[in-house]
């Protein structure tokens, strides 16, 4: 992942400033170290940061509105002016070791459902789980994709419910902890108390909150609270991808280093122009939004 970013002043500044906030960065890069949510979800951030400075920098982007997918809100954070890029990373770290001691009394996970609505989705979960908080929807990424958080056992109970509805796939993510649900409650509360020491700033850019999937801007606050609860409530990038339009956004731009937002942009709001670093490039697109 961080291999990969591009070769720029603005990526090298966010690497060093990474190593020294970090201790080190060499080791994340690696596909063991990734297997770790902390390891994982700190490397989506750098990267992330890295290429929205790069933008910045080198083509005169910013944005007007930003949204993140789960940890991709911190990066979002930062690209709005909520948080420094520091802040972010101390935030990170600690969200993903509170991640890793809230699952560390069982076996837990997740999986996406894919091919069934997500209403049908809710039933098969409360069908499945009976009120234990053993099992829940964790993201709402598409009209007809839907993402399981709960234990292995509920999950594998879910499979075959999920067979059973007719759905096209279920497929279990390669994660180690679940996210996005009531295990998570304490970790958004530890969250909390840690962002609240951070300076108030003046937001740069609307941010998009993954509970409520409302448009946040002149409130740090507010977006603050996203970034700590989070963790314990589901994402809703389907229904931001569709509000986006309303406020007026044309092009959306997935940092990267993977696509499958764009996918899912696409799909949710067909005419917003999606794009792609790591399958587009920067000049490319920077190019096509009429950038120098």
């Amino acid at each position: 992942m961080l291999r990969a970013l591009p070769d720029t002043p603005p990526a090298q500044q966010a690497i060093e400033e990474a190593t020294g906030t970090l201790g080190g960065i060499d080791e994340l890069d690696t596909a063991t170290a990734l297997e770790e949510t902390t390891n994982s979800q700190l490397a989506l951030l750098i990267c992330g940061v890295a290429a929205t400075w790069t933008f910045a920098d080198d083509y005169h982007l910013s944005p007007g509105f930003v949204a993140g997918h789960s940890v991709g809100a911190f990066g979002a954070a930062v690209a709005a002016g909520v948080l420094t890029f520091r802040e972010a990373l101390t935030a990170v770290r600690l969200r993903g070791e509170l991640m890793i001691r809230a699952c560390a009394s069982g076996q837990w996970g997740m999986a996406a459902v894919t091919g069934v609505q997500p209403q049908a989705v809710r039933q098969l979960v409360a069908a499945v789980d009976a009120d234990r908080d053993h099992l829940w929807v964790a993201n709402l990424n598409s009209d007809d994709q839907v993402v399981l958080g709960g234990t292995t056992v509920a999950l594998d109970k879910a499979r075959q419910a999920a067979q059973r509805t007719g759905a096209r796939d279920f497929q279990a993510l390669d994660v180690h902890v679940a996210s996005h649900g009531p295990v998570q409650s304490g970790t958004a509360r530890a969250l909390a108390a840690h962002l609240a020491g951070i300076p108030t700033r003046r937001q740069t850019a609307a941010y998009f909150s993954n509970i409520g999937a409302r448009r946040i801007r002149d409130d740090a606050r507010a977006v603050r609270d996203d970034l700590a609860e989070s963790v314990a409530h589901p994402v809703r990038w389907y229904d931001i991808a569709r509000a986006l339009p309303e406020y007026g956004a044309s092009t959306a731009v997935q940092m990267p280093p993977g696509h499958v937002l764009t996918r899912l942009m696409s799909d949710a709001a067909p005419g917003i122009r999606a794009f792609s670093t790591a399958e587009d490039g920067f000049r490319t697109i920077a190019a096509r939004i009429g950038c120098r």
